[in-house]
């Protein structure tokens, strides 16, 4: 049995309070069941007795894992691919407008296969990227010339080099949650912005999907956010909240999955037409969204 990591005291707030609420089943890898546990102080859930990280690998290693592969084989992997390319532009965007740069020095961390690092690359960015699988990180040094990092390297990086740093659908991964949250705040220039993209179990198909919902994916997603949990995390480590947008078109793809691990028949419809309720719904209150955008600047 792999080492697994038992959290005794809530990593936002300290508090010892905590309670089991849900269990939710590793239907990539294990078909194991992990319990999801709510810090009864500040509402903060995270997946309880997770491997630790030199144990969670394997939990990886299923080739349907689509960001650390480039297959597009299937429907699901083609709806991600299509999903992400949609994305890349508007990521690009998004970070020009509240960075209020052209070109700057960027690190994309959990950068995957390298897509959107090696995107910011072309419009004159200067990138550094960090990625802890290898097969990724090989990806995207033959695919796009990137020499990608390993997560330790984290350390060794100058402070204040970079005008923007990017977490997308990584934050949730971290083992060393705290700790992460203070490497960027010291390699965040003054000026700079800090972007974090994460699932959000407040959202509408959450809440319709409960412990089945895609985006809870145990044992890999360590911890669960919420919008006023995201908020807490930045400002406990000289972060303020600018700005959050929702990433509505992610409820598609999560509730198509959902409705495959439910083994419901006609999956791919009945996931288009929860997606379809769940965009609507975030055009009425954004924090509904699947997922959410996070922008911070330093204190």
């Amino acid at each position: 049995m792999p080492e697994k990591l038992n959290i005794t005291h809530c990593p936002l707030c300290e508090s010892a309070d905590l309670k089991p609420v849900l269990t939710c089943v590793d239907h990539y890898a294990s078909g194991e069941m992990f319990h999801l546990c709510s810090c009864q102080q500040c509402g903060f859930l995270f997946t309880q007795d997770f491997p630790v990280e030199t144990a969670i690998e394997s939990y990886y290693a299923s080739e349907n894992y689509i960001s650390h592969s480039d297959s597009r084989e299937g429907l699901m992997n083609k709806l991600y691919h299509y999903i992400r390319e949609k994305m890349l532009l508007r990521k690009a965007e998004l970070i020009e407008m509240h960075s209020y740069l052209q070109q700057g020095r960027l690190l994309d961390i959990g950068a995957g296969t390298g897509y959107f690092a090696n995107f910011m690359k072309q419009r004159g960015w200067v990138v550094d990227a960090i990625e802890k699988s290898e097969q990724a990180r090989n990806f995207a040094y033959e695919n796009f010339d990137l020499d990608v990092y390993r997560p330790c390297d984290i350390q060794r990086l100058q402070r204040g080099k970079y005008d923007v740093i990017t977490l997308w659908h990584v934050m949730e991964h971290i083992e060393q949650l705290n700790e992460t949250w203070e490497h960027l705040h010291r390699l965040l220039s003054p000026r700079g912005v800090l972007v974090v993209a994460v699932p959000n179990y407040t959202s509408f198909d959450a809440q319709k999907y409960g412990a089945y919902w895609a985006a809870y994916d145990v044992p890999r997603h360590l911890w669960h956010f919420s919008p006023d949990t995201m908020q807490r995390f930045g400002a406990k480590h000289g972060f303020i909240l600018a700005e959050r947008y929702p990433m509505p078109f992610d409820a598609f793809y999560v509730s198509i999955l959902t409705e495959r691990y439910m083994r419901h028949t006609a999956a791919f419809l009945r996931g288009m037409l929860t997606g379809s309720l769940a965009y609507v719904a975030s055009l009425f209150k954004k924090e509904r969204s699947s997922s959410m955008i996070y922008v911070f600047r330093k204190k």
